[in-house]
Formats: structure tokens, sequence, C-alpha cells
């Protein structure tokens, strides 16, 4: 059977407002909340988020934070969610042509889930802008790319970065990276928004 759920008024924006859902042997599902579902009743969801089209800066994080904690709620494949999140983010925000993350696997950060071009695979902390996040531990918000120093150009039109740690127990376990073709393209409200993002979800993502 195939049921569909409506979103409640205080949910994100979404370009449809409707989750479809396969169900097994249930012809009249009452699900009051997504995360709240029986994981085991189902075997796919459809999300088709997206934000207003004139929405402001705040609204626009307000709502990616929204959606991208309705969609990892409960889900405990981390790769799965960091997957949904670089797919979210390159959706919610405008100007980038790298979105994504990468792992910390044995002391260097290995490429994961991304939107974009084809990326570096390996990373050595403390090079480049993802390698300096890593070792510090602090976000890098990089107006001009090529002025910052050991700079890897994995992609030859980035212009600016942003690099978000994810802390767990005190150690940077990966780093959330977004490029854009714009100079100083980021700003002290997308530090804010991406910051809070990953405060909320960076337990659902290591």
């Amino acid at each position: 059977m195939r049921g569909k759920r409506t979103f409640p008024a205080s949910s994100p924006r979404i370009r449809s407002g409707v989750v479809t859902m396969w169900f097994r042997n249930r012809p009249n599902p009452s699900i009051s909340r997504l995360a709240d579902a029986d994981r085991s009743t189902y075997i796919s969801v459809m999300f088709d988020f997206a934000p207003a089209a004139d929405a402001d800066k705040t609204t626009l994080y307000d709502d990616l934070l929204s959606a991208a904690d309705a969609l990892t709620a409960g889900e405990a494949d981390t790769v799965a969610n960091m997957a949904n999140i670089s797919a979210l983010i390159w959706q919610f925000l405008p100007d980038l042509n790298w979105a994504g993350f990468y792992r910390m696997v044995g002391g260097e950060l290995v490429l994961g889930p991304f939107q974009g071009k084809t990326a570096c695979i390996r990373i050595p902390l403390g090079k480049g802008v993802c390698g300096a996040a890593a070792a510090s531990g602090d976000t890098q918000l990089v107006e001009d790319v090529h002025a910052f120093p050991g700079h890897i150009a994995c992609d030859a039109a980035s212009a600016s970065e942003i690099v978000v740690p994810v802390i767990r127990d005190g150690k940077v376990v990966a780093v959330l990276d977004l490029d854009s073709p714009l100079p100083a393209r980021f700003d002290e409200a997308d530090r804010a928004g991406l910051e809070t993002l990953i405060d909320r979800i960076g337990s659902r993502l290591t």
C-alpha cells in the first residue's frame, strides 16, 4: 500500500508538503510524527524539501535545520545521514560549487558523501582549509581561498570556503565543507547557521 503524510504547519517550508511512503500490509497507517514511525513497517520514504523562494538567510537556515532534523531523526546510518545533509545543503543554499563531508580516518581526513565535482580524497591534518579546521577544532571562514596559506585547490573554480568541524567527545571526527565560486560568499550568518546545524545533528553523523 502507498500512504501519504502531510507535514504540519510548524514543519519546514517544503515544495509539496508531502512525504510518500510504501507500507507492508498497512492499508490505513496512522503516524503522528515521521521520527516516531515504526521503521519496520515501511520500505522507503521520499522527501521533497525545498526552501521558500523569497526566504532571507535567517529563515533559510531555520528551514534547513528543521528539514535536516526531520530527515535524520531516528536514522542510525551515518553515511546515509551525511549524504542527505549534503543534498539538503546543496538544495537550500545558493551559490555553492561543493558541499559535503570529510571524515577523520587514521589521523587524516578522508572524503565522505558530497554534492559537486569530484574532490580530493585525502587531506592531511593542518593542510588547506579543511585540514586547518580539523587540526584546530574551529570553524574556518575564508573569504579568499587563494590567500589562505596551503590552500588545496580541488576545484579551481572555488573562491571562498567555510569548514565546520564535527566534534564528538572533544575530538574532531569529521568536517562539513562548503565551497563557492564567489569571493566572500560566506559570512557570520552562515557560520552561525552551519554551526547550529552541526550542533543539532552532529551525533547522527558519527
